[in-house]
């Protein structure tokens, strides 16, 4: 039987993994719109990607190579902002990495050329880069273990706020004032962001590890079970990435060229696609809580493959309406499992470098997507490129399978 000095330190543990603090609430608060910021940008290029073909004379490859430079800028952005987070601290590098984000999304407003809208493209990805990661550690850090996965999805809910905040201000400001004017307004969320995060503390977890002698990248390697770990890790956040981005740039281009559909009826159709996701981002989270990281991470990679296969060969408009909302759910559904699955294999001296490096090498690789897309459509339909995307979930899901351990309640060290 347990001494009762043992049994008041079993309900302290008991009560701090069940009660959640203002300063949980705020980390969750700040990492959500921080990360929203992913999702305006995003969305707000590919929602004006139609017009802004037309503006620059472009053909779909030089498209799609706008997307992927701008996610070259994000991963290069987050290799250096993840190591500087552990280094320095979660919060500082966080509010420097928006402000940068701020400064080059207004500027991609003034620019007359595609050169110049490619720069600063590029230099906004660096700003954004660290978003993810930074706000999932600080995040998976802060709050209780049985609560990880949904607050790391409430995080990832971000980025689908961000990209309703954009589907709204295409609506409503293009028609009237132009593709340069969506640009502008993406500065305001921003400026927000960077001004929330001023009073945040850092993480005591951050705080009583952040002296350490070993470079934090090497974490990630440290013996032949890590390195699978890791290697499996990125294979699934590339397969998130390279569908996400591959999907999600193309759908409103394809809505609009092959099936004829209206600008704002082609948005309709997307919102209704966004919506499944921020659905499906919520339930994950709850799922890996309850059933655990693998067993949630396969069945929505399964039902992605069998969702991107049937989606893209339909015509009908409401059976796409209908389907739209099937496809979000599953496809962006795994987000909220991201942040709470990276966090849980790595210690807190390099935790924010793996959440980075991790999900970054997956935005990598995923940054072609648009580009690989675009360049298949060349000589073949949007829709049959598309089509194609369904193999990579089933190779996740067996990445999934083989190299990552499961790690439901884990403790962080």
């Amino acid at each position: 039987m347990a001494s009762p000095q043992q049994q008041v330190t079993n309900l302290a543990i008991h009560s701090q993994e069940t009660t959640v603090t203002s300063y949980q609430w705020k980390t969750l608060w700040a990492s959500t719109i921080g990360y929203a910021l992913d999702g305006l940008d995003l969305m707000v290029l590919s929602y004006v990607m139609s017009i802004i073909i037309t503006h620059f004379k472009l053909n779909s490859a030089q498209a799609g190579f706008v997307s992927t430079i701008t996610l070259i800028g994000a991963v290069i952005g987050g290799y250096t902002f993840g190591v500087l987070a552990d280094i320095f601290g979660r919060v500082k590098t966080f509010s420097l990495s928006i402000l940068i984000f701020a400064i080059f999304t207004g500027t991609t407003a003034f620019v007359h050329n595609i050169l110049w809208f490619d720069v600063t493209r590029f230099m906004a990805g660096l700003g954004l880069g660290g978003e993810f990661g930074i706000g999932m550690t600080l995040v998976a850090e802060a709050w209780p273990k049985r609560f990880r996965a949904r607050a790391t999805g409430v995080v990832a809910s971000g980025f689908v706020i961000g990209m309703v905040v954009a589907l709204v201000c295409a609506m409503l400001f293009v028609p009237h004032f132009g593709w340069r004017s969506v640009f502008l307004i993406g500065t305001l969320p921003a400026l927000f962001a960077w001004w929330s995060r001023r009073s945040l503390k850092e993480p005591e977890l951050w705080v009583k590890r952040q002296r350490t002698k070993k470079v934090p990248l090497s974490h990630l390697f440290a013996s032949p079970k890590k390195t699978g770990t890791t290697f499996g890790l990125v294979i699934i956040t590339s397969v998130q990435n390279f569908g996400f981005y591959g999907i999600m740039t193309w759908l409103p281009t394809m809505l609009a060229k092959q099936l004829h559909f209206s600008f704002n009826k082609s948005l309709t159709w997307t919102f209704v696609t966004i919506l499944g996701m921020l659905a499906g981002i919520l339930l994950f989270g709850v799922l890996a809580d309850k059933i655990g990281r693998k067993t949630a991470f396969i069945i929505f990679q399964l039902a992605s493959a069998v969702m991107v296969w049937v989606f893209f060969r339909q015509t009908d408009p409401v059976v796409l309406l209908v389907l739209g909302a099937v496809l979000g759910f599953f496809v962006d559904g795994m987000m909220a499992g991201y942040g709470a699955a990276i966090a849980e294999h790595y210690p807190t001296e390099a935790r924010s470098t793996a959440e980075n490096f991790i999900f970054n090498t997956g935005r990598a690789v995923g940054g072609f997507g648009p580009f690989v897309i675009g360049y298949l459509s060349l000589t073949h339909s949007l829709s049959w490129a598309l089509g194609l995307l369904s193999v990579i979930y089933v190779i996740a899901a067996l990445a999934v399978v083989f190299l990552i351990p499961e790690t439901k309640n884990a403790n962080l060290v």
